[in-house]
């Protein structure tokens, strides 16, 4: 699962007890690859405005990958913050372990690079 993937995911239990814990899900047990993948920078330039730049610094911050803390005023015309970015969201795959929710403390299991985000009937 690529970290671009991850930036979009949240917490989806009925009861969750935090709703402002719901996202972003910290990742528990993350086994990281880095999987090469040729660069487009129109999509990332495009992408940008999606991506939550906070939660991502949370997210690659916890899995001891540096990015810079806050986005260029002009993205598109920088080519190390645009390679950095595309290493960090395109090729950078958590392929086992499990996102963890903090407000219900919910796991969802990652195995080989798939997110299982389907819930019980009991937590929908």
């Amino acid at each position: 699962m690529r970290l671009l993937t991850h930036n979009m995911l949240k917490c989806h239990v009925k009861n969750c007890t935090d709703p402002d814990k719901q996202y972003p899900l910290r990742f528990k047990d993350a086994q990281i690859e880095q999987i090469e993948y040729e660069p487009n920078e129109e999509f990332l330039v495009r992408m940008l405005p999606r991506v939550d730049w906070d939660a991502l610094v949370k997210t690659t911050s916890d899995l001891n990958i540096d990015v810079p803390k806050v986005v260029p005023e002009d993205p598109a015309s920088d080519q190390a913050f645009l390679q950095k970015l595309h290493t960090v969201i395109m090729e950078t795959h958590v392929t086992e372990g499990s996102m963890v929710c903090d407000g219900c403390s919910h796991e969802y299991k990652i195995t080989k690079g798939i997110a299982n985000m389907l819930l019980a009937e009991h937590e929908i």
